[in-house]
């Protein structure tokens, strides 16, 4: 027996075996020995793996240590599929940490992958018409007046105080002070006999020639003219006050978008701005992207929760282990463009390129799906907190068509739901793995580990050639 170790081709062992065995009727025709050899020959080296590691990192992971085992399961498994490659490029990783979002590297905010807004700068869903700031003719910024649609609609009442077209044209100011109406302003007057405040009394009295004393009994009292003077009529100074209406300006603003080297990375699900498209289905494939063709392309959001960039295929198993040092719970849930993308990177497209692909090699895809929630909000549905909604059904209706394509295109789907809230079993995600012992039901974050052990086996494993 003799064996023979190559990496030629891929790795394989080949094992010839020969003996001698003697004959007994052929021994009569001078054959006394028959010579009976056989050769095995065990490769794995031939099939190349590439995997996909699309891992949840939402508000809720951050519940019963689900976090920290999903780190320890995760950098474990990096080890078993390292040793798994006798070559650097046998085994090929990507990783997509996805939230509601998914964040493909703030430096490649250039990238003509990524969606800003419509041609005609209309979509007020876009990130450009939701990160700028409000100018007035002048380029001054004025305050509260965000997003894009509520700057381009803003106008003014040119008396403060105002803040609606009705109340402003309505509204004035009187020359003569204390006349708060229209009404009262333009009767007011003033009077040469201080003591008169209105017209009528002011023409149709007498005065004293002392003005002090307003009576005849007090002016000649008081050493005022009565017998023999006369009484003034006091004079009415016509003298209304003016009235000035409020005069109701429309916008004279303009919207400046912030650069596009201040975006956080996340984007969104690809699709039209209010609903997804349902003839390309972008969101549910690895369609091309296209720059004339805005639903084919991943839409920038400056989300709040953005977790940690993807990282393409890759054998830098010192760079993947410090992403997944780094992850941090925090967002909703929507597995859908997790999925997406990371099926994405592993044919390439978008904001993934690929290796190229070694002839005489075969090669398996796999991606491995882990969440420990259903699915709360993508770009159009869901609120972020409500389980079990017409939405959510939709934003399951939208992922159960990429799980099919997926499966459709060869690419073998492994998920795992870490239910330790009590929620209902995934019937999404049992439908989306490749077969039912595909997909892992796990109640506790304990168990993560042994998961991803046995799916790590699973990929790892030899394969025998012939």
């Amino acid at each position: 027996v003799t064996a023979n170790f190559t990496t030629d081709g891929g790795t394989s062992v080949v094992v010839n075996g020969a003996t001698d065995v003697p004959t007994s009727i052929l021994a009569a025709i001078g054959y006394g020995v028959i010579t009976v050899s056989g050769s095995s020959t065990a490769r794995w080296g031939s099939n190349l793996l590439r995997v996909a590691l699309v891992l949840d990192n939402t508000g809720s992971m951050a519940d019963a240590g689900k976090m920290t085992a999903l780190q320890s399961a995760t950098k474990s498994l990096l080890t078993q599929l390292q040793t798994a490659a006798t070559n650097n490029g046998d085994v090929y990783v990507s990783i997509v940490p996805f939230v509601k979002d998914v964040n493909l590297g703030a430096s490649n905010y250039t990238s003509d992958y990524l969606y800003w807004d419509d041609a005609a700068k209309s979509d007020n869903n876009s990130w450009d018409a939701n990160n700028g700031t409000c100018q007035d003719k002048g380029g001054f910024i004025i305050g509260n007046y965000s997003p894009r649609s509520s700057c381009l609609t803003h106008s003014s009442c040119s008396i403060s105080g105002y803040t609606s077209q009705s109340t402003c044209t309505g509204a004035g100011t009187c020359s003569l002070s204390s006349y708060s109406s229209q009404s009262t302003c333009t009767a007011a007057g003033t009077c040469s006999n201080g003591a008169e405040t209105t017209q009528s009394s002011c023409t149709g009295n007498k005065a004293c020639s002392k003005s002090q004393y307003t009576s005849k009994n007090s002016c000649t009292s008081n050493g005022g003219t009565w017998a023999t003077g006369s009484w003034t009529a006091a004079k009415w100074t016509a003298t209304p006050g003016t009235w000035t209406g409020g005069v109701w300006s429309t916008a004279t603003t303009t919207w400046v978008p912030k650069p596009h080297s201040t975006w956080t990375g996340c984007v969104m699900d690809r699709g039209n701005s209010g609903a997804p498209d349902t003839v390309a289905n972008y969101d549910t494939n690895v369609g091309s992207t296209d720059i004339t063709i805005p639903s084919s392309l991943y839409p920038a959001e400056q989300y709040s929760s953005c977790p940690q960039a993807v990282m393409g295929l890759s054998y830098d198993w010192t760079s993947m282990n410090s992403l997944v040092n780094n992850m941090s719970p925090n967002g909703s849930t929507n597995q859908a463009i997790g999925l997406q993308l990371g099926w994405m990177s592993l044919v390439g497209g978008g904001p993934f390129s690929v290796p190229a692909y070694k002839t005489g090699y075969t090669y398996s895809k796999a991606i491995i799906l882990l969440t420990d929630g259903l699915n709360t909000q993508d770009r159009w549905y869901g609120d972020g907190s409500s389980l079990g909604t017409s939405d959510d059904a939709k934003i399951d209706a939208r992922q159960a068509l990429t799980c099919a394509n997926a499966k459709a295109a060869g690419i073998t789907l492994y998920t795992i739901q870490v239910n330790t809230g009590g929620d209902p079993t995934s019937t999404l995600l049992q439908n989306c793995a490749s077969t039912s012992d595909k997909f892992y039901l796990l109640t506790s974050a304990s168990q993560i580990i042994a998961a991803f052990t046995k799916i790590g086996t699973d990929l790892s494993q030899l394969r025998v050639a012939k």
